[in-house]
């Protein structure tokens, strides 16, 4: 059967994105979180989702990982999300493979109660790495991609909790990318630093978008129109817009958008 251009166009953008999200409704019980939600994820770019609380932009960035699996009754109701092609809901799709590929990096610093050495090899030894030299090697490839190296190459046996809120969210960032995965979802992960330590790890995104792709979720759009490649506007759980980060905030195509960003509601 021959393709209409619109479809071939459509296939296209599958093949050449890492996600695809086709045609998403979400609900937690009863109370539909996302509607109809459709969005290309591309490879090696930051893709920001802004949008007032309570819009949905959490809630499909824990999509896209499964993380909503463990909350009861949330589900999804229609539509699909496809990374590299496959379905992830498919029953044969390995969940923990999939969160491997697909890291995550939460709202506050999740350091583990544990030296800053174990905390970046965690993930590694979970998938059955023993040898020393290899974890010594990753552990430092992965401090130093996260922008720490120098700063804690003295006291990898020291604990974690040592560091400060910066240290440990660019900790957290290390302990993610050691295992190399493919996507990093990121949910508002410098609503809690200061200002020095929020461009620590907004230069940190610079550098990684040329290994990772990287989705962020982020309530300042000071933020988004810094860092981000591609931004998504949601509002009520709706996609209102999703387009180069440039257009979005210089000349958006929806009335809705161009009132969230010059500050008109949100």
């Amino acid at each position: 059967m021959k393709l209409t251009t619109a479809q071939a166009e459509a296939a296209s953008d599958r093949e050449s994105g890492v996600i695809a999200i086709e045609g998403l409704d979400f609900c937690y019980g009863g109370n539909k979180a996302l509607d109809d939600i459709s969005m290309i994820i591309k490879p090696r770019e930051i893709t920001a989702l802004i949008g007032p609380s309570g819009c949905g932009k959490s809630t499909l960035l824990r999509c896209l990982n499964r993380m909503n699996d463990l909350i009861p009754a949330a589900r999804i109701t229609r539509g699909r999300i496809l990374f590299e092609g496959q379905d992830i809901h498919h029953r044969e799709l390995d969940v923990n493979l999939l969160r491997q590929r697909i890291g995550m990096v939460f709202q506050k610093s999740t350091p583990f109660p544990a030296s800053i050495y174990d905390n970046v090899c965690y993930g590694l030894r979970l998938q059955g790495v023993r040898n020393r030299g290899l974890l010594d090697a990753s552990v430092e490839q992965s401090l130093r991609s996260a922008a720490l190296w120098d700063e804690v190459k003295d006291r990898l046996n020291s604990s974690a909790f040592g560091l400060s809120g910066g240290q440990q969210q660019r900790l957290c960032i290390a302990r993610s990318i050691a295992v190399r995965p493919d996507v990093i979802l990121m949910d508002e992960p410098c609503s809690a630093l200061d200002p020095i330590a929020t461009a620590k790890v907004e230069a940190l995104l610079g550098e990684l978008r040329e290994e990772f792709t990287i989705v962020i979720v982020t309530h300042s759009m000071q933020q988004a129109s810094r860092v981000s490649d591609q931004t998504a506007f949601f509002y009520l759980g709706k996609l209102i817009e999703y387009d180069r980060t440039g257009k979005v905030f210089t000349n958006p195509a929806q009335k809705r958008t161009e009132e969230y960003i010059t500050g008109r509601f949100g």
